[in-house]
């Protein structure tokens, strides 16, 4: 699907840099940098998202006793 995206003039430049001294396309480039980046940009929010369901209590959460007692951590 082609996609469109205003980039900094500095990051186009090392984008163009790179595929230039390495003979492949900016596309290809792109394409690899946002499959690399996009499941720590999905952890992250999963994490914000997370915190947002206990800070409003649609999340069930647990006491510090119990979570030890369950992973058998309080021998």
């Amino acid at each position: 699907m082609p996609t469109s995206i205003r980039l900094p003039k500095e990051i186009e430049q090392r984008i163009d840099e790179l595929a230039r001294r390495t003979q492949r396309s900016r596309s290809f480039y792109l394409r690899e940098a946002v499959e690399r980046a996009l499941p720590d940009l999905e952890w992250e929010y999963g994490i914000v998202q997370r915190a947002q369901d206990v800070r409003s209590g649609r999340a069930r959460t647990i006491g510090l006793d119990r979570a030890v007692n369950e992973l058998g951590l309080d021998d």
